[in-house]
């Protein structure tokens, strides 16, 4: 699987190095029609993994609509360091490396923030 930055001025792993939180993970996954049933396969193995990590609060998973092969992940964690914990352990990078070729991730970790008038941090 493909690792994609989002931002290119932060690196994704910088990111999972800061011990703050809570924390927002959104993880697109992109990939070939033909590797949507074995993403699935792979992709449902590792949110069993993720949801027993110590610091994982919640999690939603989602699909394109009309027909897209793109998937995408919303996690809260208590903070990046557990995020990057669990992102880190030998089984979640067994996991990883049973992807499908084809699969390209695109995570990045968000702070809530407050904007006046719409909504508080």
């Amino acid at each position: 699987m493909e690792l994609r930055q989002v931002d290119e001025r932060v690196a994704y792993a910088d990111q999972l190095q800061e011990d703050s939180g809570p924390v927002v993970l959104i993880n697109e996954f992109h990939l070939a029609p033909e590797d949507v049933e074995r993403f699935l396969e792979v992709w449902a193995e590792n949110l069993v993994l993720t949801k027993k990590q110590p610091g994982l609060i919640s999690i939603q998973t989602y699909r394109g609509t009309a027909g897209s092969t793109t998937f995408g992940i919303l996690a809260i964690w208590e903070s990046a360091k557990a995020l990057g914990d669990a992102f880190l352990s030998p089984e979640f990078q067994a996991l990883a490396a049973s992807y499908p070729d084809s699969a390209v991730a695109a995570p990045h970790v968000f702070k809530k923030m407050a904007v006046r008038g719409v909504c508080v941090a």
